[in-house]
């Protein structure tokens, strides 16, 4: 044998020996990859034993846990070189994106990041399956193309983004499946029990947090993205079982921001995956349906943080099961499934290594365009930082920080475009007041979230077109096209210390969502409390309506211990205790008023289960225990005739279709309900089904019979087919917000100024109550702010009611017809939920 061939094989072997104890995924689990459903334990546990087998190649980071307490983690794989010098790596991307706080200079001769997420939708079971398969093949010695790539990658992979969905689907499909898969559509297996997998615990997509963080586990992945920005990141999904592949580049509309080469790089990826599925005779799409616009998502917020970000969907789903029959007669299983993202996975990974240093450059370039200023129209944003906003203030403080955008206070009045009056206007800035600067690394992210209009070139969008912080956030914000100077410091919220001195009583202004919790905490400790229907002053202050009065009348049972208490839970919330020496006011009404108001401590039940949106009772659960935290009991709706009616106070209908409602005996029992003093809180849809009740005083505006989808259009008979999707585009909109006018006297609307800015994301408006109710939100004529509406559909949604209370005997309903707690991140909105929660109807 000659010398070289043998010391070739010593090599070889001596590499076998040492990773010989790491094994294939199907050795380790006992199963082939796609026979049975892994659920998360052991996927956790094949990552812990690839990093045990590989110690050079791969480092494994917990970097959190959900809230059923599963872990997050994050592995990371290159050559053992670039392992030892991960942490290096690391800062020097953070340099080459202008994000390090060290003076070092940044070197773009290094590894591309790759970074592939999988299960962000827990009944998209595949993807994780299919990261134990590319783990194994980054790591396996014997494969030739895996080093040559690794050297200069660097690999993250989340194997897991939603442990608490998938272990629940994965439990639910584990405990019902036979012997024998069935691939029947009809059977079972196939139809998962509500509310599915797809979500969190708390029945949130993780794929629409990105950019807002309302969750834990979207908080603690977003720290770890930020610290490293790769270059590339991949969110993988299923779609519908007749569907097959979709992989980039993205479909129309892609958002202005997002650069050239990002676009012409998700062409260069996408005929890469192409080679390979056309070898294996499988079926894709391109260019359809997932577009790169609304930014919270996994492709769009990695787009707009430098990134090529990609969505990469295979058909299956929550009805995949382990093999399923689509309508082609074919049988898709989980291992076809799985076998299809780990391609993808594994060629993503090879065209990023091909491009390693064109990616690298580019990237260094896509941050040193953003730092020098010359990303979007707008060069400046500032928001006035008012006393009354000062809680919405602070939330909108705390969402910049979570995305690493810089803000200082703002030095110079000038002029912008108000996004109140949506004119060109001059303003005068205090030394307070918040400026944010396009001419910093976060560019193309602050264009994208702040930007009063974005720009579409296709109306046939996946998601929202509108969601400007302001809007979303109600801050009075200008938006100048020239750099304006910054003030002497960066803007720190304000840090409350009540001392709780003796005092006759004390006011706290009711202003947001601390002010909500700090109610809520101060009731549950069983602190009597009273809210004002008028403003008054008293000892040279003044409050506004809603101001919540403590006194020592009626919480005699806390002796010297009142104001201890009290300064203890605004202090842990953050707000101000206010005191007055006296009961009598120089202006308003006197404490003993009629005008003045006893709070009670609320039984709260939220419907949730068969026929509600899985989202929406989530957003109200979440809301209610994490921000709020007050307790609500959750009841199945098909349960709720069978509940105790006494120990309810209020009940919320999320948007759903409530089967009671169909029936005429259980309907007028709960219009009894009502009259004899319960109160109710509906949304969206819920609002649509009320109106159909004999005994609702709220009514849906009807369609024009002449009007309704285009049909008085002459040529609507010649239309083509080719254009049926987007033939009812002139009556819809996916989301786009518009200004409503406020009765700010009503108690739903309490700490709002005469305006506020909803969210609509449908064709619906109703008709304003005449008798036995009020009108707090409508929208009048030519109110739409920004975002698409379809010009029929404009025509029609004026002169209505959007948000409204019915007074019905002792008993009250309160119309949210607009989602207020949109995906936690419509911060505006929340002060209404709690309106309705603790001030209408007491």
């Amino acid at each position: 044998m000659h010398l070289r061939t043998l010391l070739s094989l010593v090599l070889v072997s001596a590499s076998l020996i040492s990773s010989a104890q790491l094994k294939a995924p199907e050795d380790f689990l006992g199963y082939k990859i796609g026979s049975r459903y892994t659920p998360h334990w052991k996927l956790v546990n094949y990552f812990q034993h690839a990093a045990t087998s590989s110690p050079s190649m791969i480092k494994l980071q917990q970097y959190g846990e959900t809230n059923e307490h599963r872990p997050l983690y994050l592995a990371f794989i290159s050559t053992p070189e670039n392992i030892s010098n991960l942490e290096n790596i690391r800062a020097n991307n953070l340099r080459l994106a202008q994000l390090s706080s060290d003076k070092s200079q940044a070197s773009e001769n290094a590894p591309a990041i790759v970074w592939l997420s999988y299960n962000v939708h827990g009944n998209e079971t595949s993807s994780s399956e299919a990261s134990m398969l590319t783990l194994f093949a980054l790591l396996d010695p014997t494969n030739a193309n895996s080093r040559e790539w690794l050297k200069n990658t660097v690999i993250i992979i989340d194997p897991c983004v939603n442990p608490d969905g998938r272990d629940r689907y994965v439990n639910w499909f584990n405990s019902i499946v036979g012997d024998q898969k069935n691939a029947r559509l009809d059977a079972r297996e196939h139809r998962e029990p509500w509310p599915g997998g797809r979500t969190n615990h708390y029945n949130f997509d993780l794929n629409r947090d990105w950019a807002w963080q309302t969750q834990v586990e979207s908080r603690q992945r977003m720290q770890q993205y930020n610290k490293w920005l790769p270059q590339v990141h991949v969110d993988f999904h299923e779609q519908g079982i007749n569907q097959p592949y979709y992989f980039a580049p993205a479909a129309q509309p892609y958002h202005e921001a997002i650069t050239k080469w990002q676009r012409d790089f998700q062409t260069t990826i996408g005929k890469n995956h192409s080679k390979y599925f056309d070898r294996n005779g499988w079926l894709y799409f391109t260019r359809e349906i997932f577009d790169l616009f609304y930014p919270s998502y996994g492709d769009t917020y990695p787009v707009y943080n430098g990134a090529i970000g990609m969505t990469y969907e295979q058909g299956g789903g929550g009805a995949g099961g382990l093999a399923v029959e689509t309508d082609e007669g074919d049988t898709l299983t989980l291992y076809d499934r799985a076998i299809h993202h780990f391609t993808t996975s594994m060629s993503t990974i090879e065209v990023s290594s091909q491009n390693a240093a064109r990616l690298v450059s580019e990237f260094r370039k896509y941050f040193n365009e953003a730092v020098n200023g010359s990303v979007g129209e707008y060069k400046s944003y500032v928001i006035r930082n008012k006393p009354e906003d000062a809680e919405r203030v602070r939330a909108f403080l705390e969402l910049l920080d979570k995305n690493g955008i810089q803000y200082t206070s703002a030095g110079n009045s000038s002029r912008g475009f108000s996004f109140h009056t949506r004119k060109e206007e001059s303003y005068n800035s205090s030394g307070s007041d918040i400026l944010v600067s396009s001419a910093q690394p976060k560019a193309a992210l602050i264009k994208v979230l702040f930007e009063p209009q974005s720009k579409l070139v296709d109306s046939l969008t996946y998601d929202i077109t509108a969601w400007a912080l302001p809007y979303a956030y109600g801050l009075t914000t200008y938006a100048s096209k020239v750099a304006i100077g910054s003030g002497p410091t960066r803007i720190l919220p304000d840090s409350v210390n009540n001392t709780g001195a003796e005092a006759f009583g004390y006011v706290i202004r009711w202003q947001g969502v601390s002010s909500a919790r700090t109610v809520a905490q101060l009731l549950q400790q069983g602190v009597k409390l009273r809210f004002v229907e008028m403003p008054f002053e008293v000892n040279g202050q003044s409050f506004s309506r809603g101001s919540i009065i403590i006194i020592k009348r009626g919480n005699e049972k806390f002796g010297t211990g009142l104001w201890q208490l009290v300064s203890r839970i605004c202090n842990r919330n953050n707000i101000k205790m206010n005191p007055v020496s006296t009961g009598m006011v120089d202006k308003g009404f006197d404490f003993g008023s009629s005008k003045v108001h006893p709070m009670k401590n609320l039984k709260v039940a939220l419907l949730t289960g068969e026929g509600v949106r899985s989202n929406a009772a989530g957003e109200v659960w979440h809301f209610m225990e994490k921000e709020l935290q007050y307790p609500v009991t959750l009841i199945n709706a098909n349960d709720f005739m069978r509940a105790d009616w006494k120990q309810i106070d209020v009940i919320i209908l999320p948007d759903g279709q409530y089967r009671f409602l169909m029936d005429k005996t259980l309907a007028e029992q709960f219009h009894q309900w009502i009259l004899n003093g319960g109160r109710v809180i509906a949304l969206e849809s819920a609002v649509t089904q009320l109106t159909k009740m004999e005994w609702s005083a709220l009514r849906q505006r009807k369609e024009d019979e002449k009007d309704t989808a285009g049909k008085s259009d002459p040529y609507y008979s010649l239309r083509a087919f080719e254009n049926r999707e987007k033939d009812e585009i002139p009556a819809t909109t996916p989301g786009a917000v518009f200004r409503v006018d406020t009765d700010t006297s009503h108690p739903l609307m309490y700490g709002y100024p005469n305006y506020y800015y909803t969210l609509k994301m449908d064709n619906t408006i109703y008709d304003f109550i005449k008798e036995g109710g009020w009108n707090a939100g409508v929208i009048k004529n030519d109110n739409q702010v920004a975002g698409f509406v379809g010009y029929k559909l404009k025509k029609k949604l004026k002169d209505g009611l959007v948000f409204g209370v019915q007074d019905l005997g002792r008993g009250t309903i309160t119309y949210l017809s607009d989602n207020v707690l949109f995906r936690n991140f419509w911060e505006n909105g929340k002060l209404m939920f709690c309106n309705a929660l603790f001030l209408v109807g007491q």
